[in-house]
Parts: structure tokens; C-alpha cells; sequence
């Protein structure tokens, strides 16, 4: 897995806060400018300032992931492991159907 790879999350076009790899696993923070808006971006995300830590990508952001085919193609088109997730997550959420996206942070 590689580490230090980072994704603003976006809803409705708002930033929201950040999703990152971390040595044992994934980390997701709202922004506080963010919690001021009072929508979360899904039921298992609710606001707060904590930090949500998991050791496995969350299932909500693994929900958005292209599957099948279009997974298939992508993966080889971007050079992503068939089993990145968080490659995939980064590099192909910007324009996720719905109101969440991701945008890679370099």
C-alpha cells in the first residue's frame, strides 16, 4: 500500500475535508470551516471535529468506487493494481455521480 496519498472531499462542490492513507490504514477529517455548514456527507460520517481512522478503505467511500468493466479499463488506463482502492478512489471520484467527489492532492 502506498502511503501519503491524499484526496480532498468535496460535497456539492463544497470542500469538505480530507481523505488520506495512513501507515495503518485510512483517515478522514471534515475541514472546520466545513462543520459549519451542518450537512454531513453521509449518515456513517456524521459532524464533528474528530478524526475517523479505519483500517480498511470506509465502506461509504468504497461505495462510489467504479466496478465491472469500467473498473477493468480504468485501472488500465490510469496504470492502477486492480486491488488500489484508494488509487482508484483519487484518481477517479472528481466526478462520481452524486453529491460526493474526490480530488487527488499533489
Amino acid at each position: 500500500m502506498k502511503k501519503n496519498r491524499k484526496g480532498i472531499v468535496f460535497f456539492k462542490e463544497m470542500d469538505a475535508g480530507i481523505i488520506e492513507e495512513i501507515e495503518d490504514g485510512y483517515r478522514f477529517v471534515y475541514f472546520d470551516e466545513y462543520l459549519k455548514s451542518g450537512i454531513p456527507i453521509s449518515v456513517n460520517f456524521p459532524l464533528t471535529e474528530k478524526t475517523y481512522e479505519s483500517k480498511k478503505l470506509f465502506v461509504f467511500f468504497k461505495s462510489i468506487l467504479p466496478e465491472g468493466w469500467y473498473r477493468d479499463i480504468t485501472g488500465l488506463k490510469l496504470k492502477l493494481d486492480k486491488d488500489d482502492d484508494f488509487g482508484f478512489l483519487i484518481k477517479t471520484c472528481e466526478d462520481a455521480i452524486g453529491a460526493v467527489s474526490i480530488k487527488e492532492m499533489e
